[in-house]
């Protein structure tokens, strides 16, 4: 039979290997990988199998962003998706998650193989270093800034300024109260982003079922999308069935 003191040392035993077993498990959630080829969004997102991942530290040119270089138009933002395919190529890429953003994305720094595809980007002129959340890249930054590379040969508008413009432009189209209106850019393409009583972000595209019977509400932060990608990229998803 156990004496008293032997049952307290396996009570004290147990104790510890469950709070070690614990500790471990925090810290495999912490540094969770997400590992495999990847599908492009845009600059600074893509998707690793069923993973939506936002590249972490970077804002990279909006989708249709122009920037202007050598007095005319440039497509930046075409650009930086293209770099980020070339810099992911067909390999599978290894992707350390940070963070999950507010649309329910992993905010991650991803590598392919040594490459932090996230610090290229920023090196190449066709991202900057997002400030307002790190400070890991601004090296990078000021060395393409320094050797006048993508966007830094012309001028160009800041992503997050670019989506704010876009916000204000859009807002500006109900002032005189009418219903609201895609932006003129993808007028008659509109794709609505809306948010049922859930919270569930959910677009509908022209000539879906309830496409004609949603309206788009901005101060409850639905909003308009130009296409597919982008309202998927932004945390929408498409309706079930």
């Amino acid at each position: 039979m156990l004496g008293p003191n032997h049952i307290g040392t396996q009570r004290v035993l147990a104790l510890v290997v469950a709070v070690l077993a614990l500790s471990s498990a925090s810290s495999v959630a912490g540094g969770a990988e997400v590992s495999g080829r990847a599908r492009v969004i845009d600059g600074d997102s893509l998707r690793v199998g069923d993973t939506e991942i936002r590249l972490f530290g970077i804002d990279a040119f909006e989708g249709r962003q122009t920037c202007e270089r050598g007095g005319a138009p440039w497509a930046c933002g075409d650009a930086a998706a293209d770099r980020l395919r070339a810099l992911v190529g067909s390999r599978e890429i290894a992707c350390e998650k940070k963070d999950t953003d507010s649309y329910g994305r992993t905010v991650a720094v991803c590598r392919n193989g040594g490459v932090d595809v996230g610090a290229e980007m920023v090196r190449s002129g066709l991202a900057l270093a997002y400030r307002h959340y790190s400070n890991d890249y601004v090296d990078e930054e000021n060395e393409a800034r320094a050797a006048h590379r993508g966007a830094w040969a012309g001028t160009f508008t800041a992503p997050w300024d670019e989506r704010h413009a876009g916000s204000d432009a859009r807002t500006s189209q109900r002032s005189g109260g009418d219903a609201p209106t895609p932006p003129s850019i993808c007028r008659g393409t509109g794709i609505k982003g809306n948010i049922n009583s859930k919270g569930e972000r959910i677009y509908h595209v022209p000539g879906s079922r309830y496409y004609d019977s949603t309206v788009i509400d901005e101060s409850k932060g639905e909003r308009w999308f130009c296409t597919e990608v982008e309202a998927r990229g932004s945390g929408w998803r498409p309706p079930r069935g």
